[in-house]
């Protein structure tokens, strides 16, 4: 198993680069950069944006003439040819994009992110910040799907076809059809304050006097603004999980071995948990890392917006929207390397499921 996990690990960093590099050249055709961005402030708000990003430097807007940044980017008509020298420069664009890409990894590899284009702030210290959100809605919307959706996939295959099984299905069914997003506005609508009740808060992950509460009211408080919001999001994630076990469950239990099982003697409980469930399980554990990124990075992020959290989905999207690079790269190098991790962790787990899983004997 050593040698497996050395591998796996050894394994990360093609891994890694390839997913940077091929993000760093789609990124270098995509129109509407950090220079553009800023042209376009300046062009619409006058020159606080040129104040911010050249030091307070004296701005003139002269004909470029025969200079090529007209035609280099759009917007940049009638610019002085110095100023966008200065962008350039300011921005890390004044490099070849082989050497930025290669600068990039050399310091990501040191976890050195850089800093914000448009916030005077560190890469590393902005996703701390988001990560309180992320963690809360990711952890609890995780164990909340697996505690009530493995059991009650369980339930659901072993009395398959039973009124029990039928009527599940349909509300599963129905909360799966219906988005996250839609049944959140229905929420609020309902209990934030909207044209009913008025019993849970719309914004913040805490109160604004979290600090003076006690501790058990600290604890009260955190639940009372998450409730909507996992509620919101358990859905797809509940449904997903529960016929995904049922459905793994009920291939398993109509192997041959659970007959011969039986016929041995052994009760149903016997058969379900002791040769089943390792069996069945496999295929839930198969697809707990790409649950762990969804409900952590990538799923909240509609929830996010709605219920006013400041969360990594939140983050991702509004950096890619200003096309603030070194946010959208350095969030995208630390997912992609816990996605990596989670899925040599999800391997192990494999191992201690079903002891019959040898990785030494089979290539990576």
């Amino acid at each position: 198993m050593g040698a497996y996990i050395l591998r796996r690990l050894l394994l990360m960093i093609p891994t890694i680069v390839g997913i940077m590099g091929i993000s760093f050249l789609v990124i270098q055709f995509a129109p509407g950069g950090p220079i553009e961005q800023v042209i376009s402030e300046l062009t619409g708000q006058g020159n606080s944006a040129t104040e911010r990003i050249s030091g307070g430097g004296d701005f003139q807007s002269q004909p470029v003439g025969s200079d090529d940044f007209s035609s280099k980017y759009r917007g940049a008509q009638g610019l002085d040819p110095e100023f966008i020298a200065k962008l350039e420069k300011q921005f890390g664009f004044d490099k070849p994009a082989t050497e930025r890409f290669l600068l990039m990894m050399w310091n990501y590899i040191r976890f050195d992110f850089g800093e914000s284009y448009f916030r005077d702030v560190s890469v590393l210290d902005l996703i701390i910040e988001k990560m309180p959100v992320s963690i809360s809605l990711g952890i609890w919307i995780l164990l909340i799907s697996y505690i009530i959706s493995v059991p009650l996939g369980i339930k659901k295959a072993v009395s398959d076809g039973s009124r029990f099984d039928i009527w599940t299905s349909g509300v599963i069914i129905i909360a799966y059809a219906v988005p996250g997003f839609l049944f959140g506005i229905m929420l609020i609508v309902m209990f934030a304050g909207g044209s009913f009740f008025d019993w849970f808060p719309l914004r913040g992950l805490v109160s604004d006097n979290f600090a003076d509460l006690s501790w058990w009211e600290k604890i009260l408080d955190y639940f009372w603004h998450l409730t909507l919001p996992l509620i919101s999001l358990a859905l797809a994630a509940f449904a997903t999980t529960t016929l995904l076990t049922k459905n793994s469950f009920i291939d398993e239990i109509r192997k041959q071995y659970v007959t011969t099982a039986r016929a041995k003697g052994l009760n149903e409980r016997q058969v379900l948990y002791g040769h089943v469930f390792r069996n069945a399980m496999l295929i839930i554990i198969a697809g707990f890392p790409a649950a762990f990124i969804t409900a952590f990075f990538s799923g909240s992020l509609l929830i996010e917006t709605i219920f006013s959290l400041d969360g990594l989905g939140r983050l991702g999207f509004e950096s890619v929207v200003k096309r603030d690079y070194p946010v959208v790269f350095g969030t995208l190098f630390i997912f992609s390397l816990m996605g990596l991790v989670v899925s040599l962790i999800s391997d192990l787990v494999y191992t201690w499921v079903d002891p019959r899983i040898d990785f030494e004997r089979r290539d990576v």
